[in-house]
């Protein structure tokens, strides 16, 4: 390295590019020497070795601006093509999609042979799909699947976007064609298999699949029960940790009318897929064969949940409301998603019976109190504040704020009261000079009682001095 620098430093720049050429084959990786062989092979003019360490840099660094820079560079006056698609890459790590794809059609148009226009076609397409341009990416899809020679991925890839723009006989022309011109692969037929099961024809799917799961689901789809459970009996040891199993045993057992079996497998399915949304949707329809529609509402609703239908999961959590009003776990569910959705004051109805069922319930009081804040009713707020306090007396914000309260309410005893609780609770606090000067400011103010509030409270602060 020290002779190769010494090379360069005295302008010997042939005798500098042949020793970094000797590193070079010593470490191939060195992507420092890589780019100090693309720099000189540029001083010394030979641009196609210049290139040639530049690619490998992005081999190793696809992000890497410097190479692509250089490239760009090497390019402009001899290769419109290569030149375009580095620019479009370029600007394609820098998110700059609109540009990139702007370098893309420029490539396209400056394409020497099919190779050039295919590759280029397709990382447009690719571009579109990063743009939720479904559209346009299908159609240079569809110019690249014309080629003779075109490649595996496109059809997958139209096959998906179809579906995404609910055509799914579409997907299922286009891997047909696939399958019909040379690419009879396993991710081609798995594929087709899918889609013909989805769209009802289990049958055909059967034909092609070489996958036993997806077997057992064609059995079953076509009402050949006893054939699809002598299957899974057959598959348990290979496929029992595979989530997948355990849904099409949970199927069969509904099918067969056995829905705690049902229920059983579709706990084993949840232990192998955590939160998965058909975990939810098989239960609710196990619960609604059960006749239990109380639990069938609430997997429904958490089914939508998960799949971010926020609107429909509230409606169904709202009709197993209307079932059981007094599970905890629903009311600060459906709480917190009207809170979301805006609906405050419907939320603040569910803290309330959450209170009443559970008094200890930390997070609905100080709801409670915020949302009585937030209309000014500082009567209410500090009730609920009262409440918090005797659960946690060591809570300095929770004084601070009931401080606050009784000072809005005109209960200077007990305001002053609560400020030097804080003050003796809150060291440290950002609050604590703040609250200082208020408890200063406020021993040397006049001020009324609020009657209604002290005549509320007081049996309270003689009991149980704060």
């Amino acid at each position: 390295m020290n002779l190769a620098e010494q090379y360069e430093e005295n302008e010997q720049y042939t005798q500098a590019y042949e020793e970094y050429k000797k590193m070079h084959e010593r470490n191939p990786k060195d992507l420092s020497v890589l780019e100090r062989l693309g720099h000189l092979a540029n001083v010394l003019d030979q641009k196609e070795e210049a290139a040639h360490f530049y690619t490998k840099i992005l081999e190793a660094d696809a992000t890497n601006v410097l190479a692509y820079e250089q490239l760009m560079d090497i390019y402009v006056t001899t290769d419109k093509y290569k030149y375009y698609i580095y620019r479009g890459n370029l600007h394609s790590i820098e998110h700059k999609y609109e540009h990139a794809i702007n370098d893309y059609k420029k490539a396209v148009n400056s394409a020497q042979n099919d190779n050039e226009m295919m590759s280029a076609r397709f990382v447009l397409g690719t571009l579109y799909e990063q743009e939720g341009n479904n559209l346009k990416a299908i159609d240079e899809y569809l110019k690249v699947s014309d080629y003779e020679n075109t490649y595996e991925d496109v059809y997958l890839r139209l096959a998906n976007l179809y579906l995404k723009e609910d055509a799914p006989a579409s997907a299922i022309e286009v891997l047909e064609r696939a399958k019909n011109n040379g690419f009879d692969t396993t991710r081609v037929k798995e594929s087709l298999a899918d889609l013909y099961l989805k769209n009802g024809n289990p049958e055909k799917a059967l034909e092609i699949t070489s996958d036993e799961l997806t077997k057992v689901k064609c059995l079953l789809d076509t009402g050949k029960k006893d054939e699809a459970i002598k299957k899974l009996n057959e598959l348990e040891n290979e496929y029992s940790h595979i989530a997948q199993y355990h849904s099409l045993k949970a199927q069969y057992y509904y099918m067969n009318g056995e829905y705690e079996k049902a229920l059983e497998s579709v706990e084993e399915f949840d232990k192998a897929e955590k939160n998965s949304p058909l975990t939810y949707q098989m239960r609710a329809l196990i619960y609604e064969e059960q006749k239990d529609d109380y639990k069938a509402h609430i997997n429904w609703g958490r089914y939508n949940l998960v799949r971010g239908n926020k609107d429909i999961a509230i409606n169904e959590f709202l009709n197993a409301y209307q079932l059981n009003d007094s599970d905890l776990d629903l009311l600060n569910t459906l709480a917190m998603l009207l809170e979301e959705s805006g609906d405050r004051n419907h939320a603040m109805e569910l803290y309330e019976k959450i209170s009443s069922l559970d008094e200890n319930d930390k997070k609905a009081l100080q709801k409670l109190a915020d949302f009585r804040e937030s209309i000014g009713d500082y009567k209410a707020q500090a009730d609920y504040l009262l409440k918090l306090y005797k659960l946690d007396k060591r809570n300095a914000l929770v004084v601070k704020k009931l401080g606050d309260a009784f000072e809005k309410t005109r209960n200077k005893a007990e305001a002053l009261e609560c400020y030097e609780k804080f003050l003796e609770i809150g060291k440290g606090s950002p609050d604590y000079d703040k609250v200082k000067q208020k408890l200063e400011k406020l021993n040397n103010t006049e001020m009324s009682d609020d009657e209604g509030l002290l005549d509320k409270i007081i049996g309270w602060f003689n009991k149980d001095k704060i």
